[in-house]
């Protein structure tokens, strides 16, 4: 509105100072300078993400593997993990997924004897070695002493962890880890049971680990 000596068509006086509507247009460009860099940054971030992969990382390379005294040729991704070319590729089921980090033990396998997480091991790097997976414990209808100690002891509720648990088992024993309770509890602490049949799992292989 007017105000009351306001009379229309008369010159208006020249604004003093900035207006606020320049302030903001100069506020807002200073600001604009300074957040460019980390926004900049921020984007270029956010573009490596989603460009493509490179043709190293997503093209398909020969695999040979030796499993349960086989030899295996795949053809398959780089960073493809052992225990999703066991699973997905060879149908080797035995080997379970469980959380997929190393932390709970089901996927555990036997490279050149010792206990790995397979999850946690890509598949090219065991070419050349001796790859054990649950599948492969028992000679023939024969099964392993692991094997019959946690059917004895009833080492499993819902039976998911059992394949990693024996695998384990198996090696603990061979390392000469499971000479007392306590021992064996502490070796075989990656692999984990979410029944609660740690007390059967001790039994058994604390009884093969006697007549080892």
């Amino acid at each position: 509105m007017y105000s009351d000596d306001h009379t229309p068509g008369a010159p208006q006086p020249a604004p003093q100072g900035p207006s606020r509507r320049s302030f903001l247009k100069q506020t807002g460009g200073l600001l604009g300078v300074a957040l460019a860099p980390p926004i900049a940054g921020r984007a270029e971030a956010i573009a490596d993400k989603m460009a493509p992969a490179s043709p190293i990382i997503s093209g398909q390379t020969n695999v040979s593997l030796t499993i349960n005294g086989q030899a295996k040729n795949l053809r398959i991704e780089p960073r493809t993990t052992l225990l999703d070319a066991l699973r997905e590729n060879l149908n080797l089921t035995g080997t379970k997924k469980g959380c997929d980090h190393g932390q709970c033990g089901a996927c555990t396998v036997h490279v050149d004897g010792k206990r790995v997480n397979s999850c946690l091991t890509l598949a090219v790097m065991s070419q050349g070695k001796q790859i054990t997976t649950i599948e492969g414990l028992a000679k023939g209808e024969e099964l392993h002493p692991m094997q019959e100690a946690f059917l004895k002891h009833d080492g499993f509720q819902c039976g998911y962890c059992t394949p990693g648990q024996i695998m384990s088992g198996v090696a603990c024993v061979k390392e000469g880890h499971a000479t007392s309770d306590d021992q064996c509890r502490e070796w075989m602490s990656g692999n984990i049971c979410r029944c609660g049949a740690y007390p059967n799992i001790l039994a058994a292989v604390r009884e093969v680990a006697s007549r080892a």
